[in-house]
């Protein structure tokens, strides 16, 4: 009996910690981090694709806004979670590529070091909005009433550091511009002022503002992709409008604590895969005027590095400091 109990030991520990793992997961509540507040495009991308999850992997993958600190909050936290696929966050332009060349030596965690890329889940083309009380009817008219009163327009992002704040400095390096920065916390309260007319205009993704859009509540004067948005067809595109070869869109990934088993790590890169592919994900992420995504961790991986030099650079231009 000894013989047998020692020969099943030695075959347990033959199996790895990762195939044990993945048997049994998930057998329980997934919690979802989004690091930012209620009311942007990370909500109607996290919460989409939360549901599709949660019906791939039968067990409840709820959604946790935990704001603050331009997503530094949410981050520090998730990183010392545990390793075992039941504590996942929203990567973000700004969290993976914008703040560790803005908060550098200050930031709180490693991007590539403390987290474990999953999968994309979506690009979020910008778009340039005015309030309708604003005389401006297109990227052209906007420059102008900028070059001929410089410092005067304002433009409001959901807070300094944000992916619309480097996106319209962005602009600005470009255009040769000078308009005010009003940031705020989140962008459900910047546009609540836009919306009222306290600010002028906003460089935005563009989810949670197509409906405003849509209902002539906001004017579309220019969207930052590559090429038009299927949701906003009749807008023409920055690089159209007088500037070859600008471009700048938001993107959102699924992320996990660095030390996750890998067969978890394939396991929700599948299940997003699926969630990605399902019609109801693509019609809410689509309506919203966002692009499901998708590919394997390696590319995500490759992608945040990419990005990380890139905004680095425009941060270091604009000399962006956090708050």
């Amino acid at each position: 009996m000894q013989k047998i109990a020692i020969l099943a030991a030695t075959l347990m520990l033959a199996v790895s910690p990762a195939a044990i793992a993945q048997q049994g997961y998930p057998n329980k509540t997934i919690r979802f981090v989004v690091p930012f507040a209620p009311g942007g495009s990370s909500d109607i991308i996290s919460r989409a694709v939360a549901n599709q999850l949660t019906a791939g992997l039968g067990q409840q993958v709820y959604v946790e806004n935990k704001g603050g600190g331009g997503g530094n909050i949410a981050m520090e936290e998730v990183k010392r979670a545990a390793p075992d696929g039941y504590t996942l966050i929203l990567g973000h332009i700004g969290t993976l590529a914008v703040n560790p060349a803005m908060y550098g030596a200050k930031l709180p965690y490693d991007p590539v070091k403390d987290f474990q890329p999953i999968s994309l889940l979506a690009v979020v083309p910008n778009v340039i909005a005015v309030h309708p009380d604003v005389p401006i009817k297109n990227l052209a008219e906007f420059v102008k009433a900028a070059k001929d009163k410089p410092g005067k327009l304002n433009y409001g992002t959901a807070g300094n550091g944000s992916a619309g704040h480097l996106a319209m400095e962005y602009f600005k390096l470009q255009a040769g511009i000078d308009i005010v920065h009003i940031p705020y916390r989140g962008t459900g309260p910047m546009l609540s002022d836009l919306l009222g007319g306290q600010v002028e205009a906003t460089f935005n993704g563009i989810p949670p503002i197509m409906s405003h859009i849509k209902a002539g509540k906001l004017r579309p004067l220019a969207v930052g992709s590559a090429a038009r948005v299927p949701a906003l067809a009749d807008v023409p595109t920055v690089a159209e409008s007088g500037y070859p070869g600008f471009e700048t869109s938001q993107w959102y990934g699924l992320m996990a604590p660095a030390g996750t088993p890998r067969a978890i790590i394939d396991r929700l890169a599948e299940e997003t895969r699926k969630a990605l592919a399902s019609d109801d994900a693509k019609k809410r992420i689509s309506d919203d005027g966002g692009i499901t995504a998708g590919g394997t961790p390696e590319q995500f991986a490759a992608l945040i590095a990419k990005e990380k030099e890139r905004w680095g650079k425009v941060v270091t231009t604009a000399k962006i400091q956090p708050d």
